[in-house]
């Protein structure tokens, strides 16, 4: 898995614990919706620190407690 799927997968997985949609994230974030959506559906390949952070604000969570998990430990080095 890439780094791109990682985050894909960690926000889905938010928006499950927290049984919210897609557009309640982005609205509970102050994004447009088309912004969260772009970082799902792969238009976005590289989103910026600053949209995760606001993504993280909005579910009242830190960058830390996003990027803590295994998947995000067990990705592969980008530079070889």
């Amino acid at each position: 898995m890439d780094m791109i799927e990682t985050v894909r997968n960690r926000i889905l997985t938010l928006c499950g614990e927290h049984e919210i949609t897609i557009n309640k994230l982005a609205d509970l974030a102050g994004l447009p919706p088309s912004s969260v959506k772009n970082i799902l559906y792969g238009k976005s390949r590289n989103p910026k620190l600053a949209t995760i952070k606001m993504l993280c604000d909005g579910l009242d969570m830190t960058l830390g407690e996003f990027f803590s998990t295994e998947e995000f430990d067990s990705l592969e080095q980008e530079l070889k």
